[in-house]
């Protein structure tokens, strides 16, 4: 039976219903004139069609000793329970993640990360590096910046932001934000250095990725800052511009996710480093709102540059 000939067959025998209580009570004046109506089974029906009982005299309405029948109630099955959501996303079933227990501190279990990472071959990028550049800053850190993977001067050192754009994401952490390097937390979208700084490869990056879950699951950081097109697009997952997702705060699987350009793109476009100060105001806002902690105000201009 279709579901809109199941609802008129389910009308019509409320309406039975009401007729007989109607009788049963004395209640003449709500009995609809013309025949007696029909009592009809299960409106659900069985399998091979279902059938109808006979029309009954309009004089058993009256009877005590008749009762209608009530169609049995449809037995609904229990909907499947809904999944809680996680914080970040699981980590593929075809590696082992990090053996490091929740309950170990945030310090163990990127170690544990760490670990599993070892000397990483499973995507091609390790056949041209250096060193796999895990991340670098405080493991209690509320405000981790994720870039999109390592340069020359990363992949030679073995730390992330270590040359001429990670002077200047310093000078904004320290001068703007007013965090020293140490208190926060940085790392990238891959851990090897893809060749001459091309984007990451989409299988590059669904290899690598899970390892940015397991340590942003075991930051669990207040506000995670994207730097650049390629690493906002990869965890917002999206295809939207820098310049239309930049000057807002994102929800990020239950922290905020400020966006904003690349220290390297600023190198290339001073102009603009005025657009990643407005979005280091919101990093501030987020950070306070969250944390309840008040940070100094920004230095000036003058301030910063006699530093």
């Amino acid at each position: 039976m279709s579901e809109l000939g199941l609802h008129d067959e389910l009308a019509a025998i409320v309406g039975d219903l009401r007729t007989w209580i109607a009788v049963q009570q004395g209640d003449c004046a709500r009995v609809p004139r013309g025949p007696a109506p029909e009592l009809r089974s299960d409106p659900a029906g069985t399998e091979g069609g279902a059938e109808h009982t006979p029309p009954v005299e309009s004089s058993s309405l009256v009877s005590a000793e008749v009762r209608p029948e009530v169609p049995e109630a449809v037995e609904a099955k229990p909907a499947a329970p809904t999944p809680e959501p996680e914080e970040f996303p699981p980590v593929p079933e075809t590696r082992t993640p990090s053996a490091a227990p929740a309950s170990s501190s945030p310090a163990d279990r990127l170690l544990a990360v760490l670990d599993d990472i070892g000397d990483c071959t499973r995507c091609k990028l390790h056949e041209q590096r250096t060193h796999v550049v895990f991340g670098s800053g405080s493991p209690e850190a509320d405000i981790v910046f994720v870039g999109e993977g390592p340069g020359y001067n990363e992949d030679q050192q073995g730390e992330p932001f270590v040359g001429k754009a990670g002077e200047l994401l310093t000078a904004i952490i320290e001068n703007v934000i007013r965090l020293s390097r140490s208190e926060v937390y940085i790392c990238n979208v891959v851990k090897c250095r893809p060749p001459n700084n091309r984007d990451p490869e989409p299988d590059e990056v669904a290899t690598c990725s899970p390892f940015l879950w397991e340590q942003l699951g075991a930051l669990q950081p207040k506000v995670v800052v994207g730097l650049g097109r390629f690493a906002v697009q990869t965890l917002l997952e999206t295809d939207s511009s820098i310049g239309r997702l930049r000057g807002r705060v994102h929800p990020f699987r239950g922290i905020a996710f400020v966006p904003t350009y690349h220290p390297a793109y600023l190198l290339r476009n001073p102009s603009d480093k005025r657009k990643v100060l407005e979005d280091m105001k919101l990093v501030r806002m987020e950070y306070e709102r969250a944390t309840g902690r008040a940070l100094p105000e920004p230095l000036t201009r003058k301030e910063a540059s006699s530093r």
